[in-house]
């Protein structure tokens, strides 16, 4: 069942990265919080009260999510992902409010990110209040927030709240450890058309969100997203700390994760350009390339016209924007392998780097 609340592919959706670092994100009146008049969000927002699945967009990738009260709505998420039930979901609010309904407290560290970031692409991880959430959080004494940026996943989170749903577990809507889906299809290859789907265009960023584990004394970043560690640490006014022993299990950190059916190779430029030197031998039958350096002319120049070749962009932003999507087209050509050129050692490029490296485990 998919349904289009927007009418748009792309024109309801914002630059989060021009928005994250103002001190506008958790005001309840923002244009991007606004409760679109559309009977799909209404209908959603019912079937999320009524303890139902419903995959919605978000600005990063597109959820599947469920009540994060439900303990029975939830471990739905877990049994049609095929999800481990000690692999914490992040639970998304419509508001402040609905944030410090889940926390037993907020630093001022914590405070500072949903001020400064929300709405958009940034999960804090702070102590859980006890009795909420047990399942979405997997057990633990901690929990993982965030407020999307997408006007269409902040009109369902609203018009769910109205309805009693004080926020909604959701991972990315695809099956574990697998690819995650940027556009409605995508939800569908996975899951068939049986699952409810908002539409809301392709997301704009592409990958995940940034996670912050603010539980300790020294807030530590956990998964890299758009917005880079530098950018986080000036917002919170010191440097992040790597993750310890004592930090929190946290969504997408697994080595192994985002990943195609072919298996992902990662070379640097010099060494992609030496293996496909190297001819058949070494290259396998079905090869896709993915990568900044190469173009079309250059692979025919080796006699490796049959090779499937996407390349990569030059700018980070618009690397993760297209990644996922790329991952499952190369996929759907039925390659063999999928070769990629490593990005560039620039913070900037984290996000990717680190999907890209998960892929590959």
């Amino acid at each position: 069942m998919a349904t289009d609340p927007t009418g748009s592919a792309q024109g309801s959706e914002r630059s989060v990265k021009s928005h994250a670092g103002t001190d506008e994100g958790t005001d309840e009146g923002k244009d991007e919080g606004r409760k679109l008049d559309n009977p799909a969000i209404a209908e959603a927002a019912r079937a999320l009260a009524a303890g139902e699945l419903v995959a919605f967009p978000t600005e990063t990738v597109y959820g599947l999510g469920a009540r994060a009260d439900d303990t029975q709505a939830v471990a739905r998420i877990f049994s049609a992902k095929g999800r481990p039930a000690d692999h914490p979901l992040i639970v998304h609010v419509a508001s402040m409010a609905a944030a410090e309904s889940f926390a037993a407290s907020l630093s001022v560290e914590a405070r500072c990110l949903m001020q400064s970031c929300w709405p958009g692409p940034v999960t804090v991880i702070v102590p859980r209040r006890s009795g909420m959430a047990r399942a979405a959080a997997a057990g633990q004494a901690s929990i993982g927030l965030r407020m999307p940026a997408h006007p269409v996943a902040l009109a369902l989170l609203r018009q769910a709240a109205d309805l009693g749903v004080a926020g909604v577990a959701a991972p990315s809507a695809n099956r574990f450890g697998r690819v995650s889906p940027t556009t409605a299809e995508h939800v569908r290859q996975e899951f068939g058309q049986t699952l409810r789907v908002l539409e809301g265009g392709g997301s704009e960023i592409g990958i995940e969100s940034a996670i912050v584990d603010c539980t300790q004394s020294s807030p530590a970043l956990l998964r890299p997203g758009q917005l880079s560690a530098a950018h986080l640490a000036r917002l919170l006014g010191k440097p992040l700390a790597l993750p310890s022993a004592d930090s929190p299990r946290a969504s997408g950190t697994l080595a192994s994760h985002y990943a195609p059916d072919a298996p992902v190779v990662l070379w640097t430029a010099a060494a992609l350009w030496d293996a496909l030197q190297a001819g058949p031998g070494r290259a396998p039958a079905g090869l896709a390339v993915y990568s900044r350096s190469l173009d079309g002319a250059a692979l025919a120049r080796l006699g490796q016209g049959r090779l499937v070749l996407r390349r990569m962009p030059d700018n980070a932003d618009q690397a993760a924007h297209e990644l996922f999507g790329v991952l499952r087209e190369l996929d759907a050509a039925g390659v063999s392998s999928i070769w990629i050129e490593l990005p560039p050692p620039h913070p900037e490029w984290d996000g990717v780097r680190d999907r890209l490296t998960r892929a590959a485990a």
